[in-house]
C-alpha cells in the first residue's frame, strides 16, 4: 500500500446500492467523478473521495476489486 492510511471498507460497502456503485467503478464501467456523484450525501462519499485522492483512480480501482473479492461479492 502506498500510504499508512486505510480505507474503511465497511462504510464504503455498507449496502447493496453502494456495492454496485463501487463495483462499477472497480471494473472501469464508470469514472471516479460519476461514482462520487452516485455516493453523494451518504457517509460513504467522503470515504470514497479520500480513497481516490490518496491513491489515485487507477490504484483505487485495484483496491476496490481486491476488497470486493475479499468480501465474497460476486460481481459480473
Amino acid at each position: 500500500m502506498r500510504t499508512s492510511e486505510t480505507t474503511n471498507w465497511n462504510v464504503l460497502l455498507g449496502c447493496d446500492g453502494r456495492v454496485q456503485a463501487v463495483a462499477d467503478f472497480a471494473f472501469n464501467d464508470v469514472s471516479a467523478n460519476t461514482t462520487a456523484e452516485t455516493l453523494a450525501f451518504t457517509d460513504a462519499a467522503g470515504e470514497f473521495r479520500n480513497l481516490v485522492r490518496t491513491n489515485g483512480a487507477q490504484y483505487a480501482r485495484r483496491l476496490a476489486r481486491k476488497a470486493l473479492r475479499y468480501r465474497g461479492y460476486e460481481i459480473v
